[in-house]
């Protein structure tokens, strides 16, 4: 993978399309840079983000490097990147069985493989609104509820999810959706599922989601868009 950003997060935001967090114009993903992060041009697709629709925007929302409209919402990512020095790499979608299940109030449990990469502890659930994050402060107040999670509810809205690189976040961003769909869809047969208990989960996560696992995740994604 090259080191340019634009083509990272041209490339992350091509995979996100591919698995089912495309919704129209709108999500995006960010890597980290010291003037802020460059995350992809608003009005654009997730699936048709090439490197010219990548933008460096700080932390006041100026545009430094870069064509075409901002998003609204870049705070989200430069206030995650300010809270967390752990984190390189920020998404931000609105995939439809993530955003289902919050909206039900479940808590995501660890009834497949794919939930116990999250939980426990739970998921961290932000609901002081369900509008746009259009300001530094909200942007803030998402970053503190994250806190040390991984991954945030954004109830009614989407899900925010974190990484020490956007290839890890993006691999937590499509294995996310993919706990949520399988626990909407256990839940659908009637009754209740069963689910790890703490421990298992713990050596589940560890056995299932090593770095070079994640890595190899990534790596099949990026296959399938060819």
């Amino acid at each position: 993978m090259a080191n340019d950003p634009r083509d990272l997060v041209a490339t992350a935001s091509r995979v996100l399309a591919a698995q089912g967090h495309d919704d129209l114009i709108w999500g995006h993903a960010s890597v980290r840079d010291e003037a802020g992060c460059w995350i992809k041009a608003a009005e654009w697709g997730l699936g048709e983000v090439t490197q010219d629709r990548v933008q460096l925007v700080d932390p006041d929302g100026a545009v430094l490097s870069g064509e075409g409209a901002r998003h609204s919402e870049y705070s989200i990512h430069t206030e995650v990147l300010a809270a967390r020095p752990d984190v390189g790499a920020v998404v931000h979608t609105h995939p439809l069985h993530a955003v289902a299940l919050a909206a039900t109030a479940q808590e995501l449990l660890p009834v497949s493989h794919a939930a116990n990469l999250f939980v426990p502890p739970a998921v961290p659930r932000f609901t002081r609104t369900a509008d746009l994050i259009l300001t530094r402060d909200l942007g803030r107040e998402v970053a503190e509820t994250l806190g040390n999670a991984d991954a945030l509810f954004l109830v009614n809205h989407g899900i925010v999810v974190v990484g020490p690189d956007l290839q890890t976040a993006t691999v937590r961003a499509v294995v996310l959706e993919q706990a949520c769909r399988q626990q909407l869809f256990t839940r659908g047969f009637g009754g209740w599922p069963t689910w790890s208990d703490p421990v298992e989960s713990a050596a589940k996560r560890e056995h299932i989601y090593s770095e070079r696992a994640m890595g190899a995740a990534w790596d099949y994604l990026v296959r399938q868009l060819r």
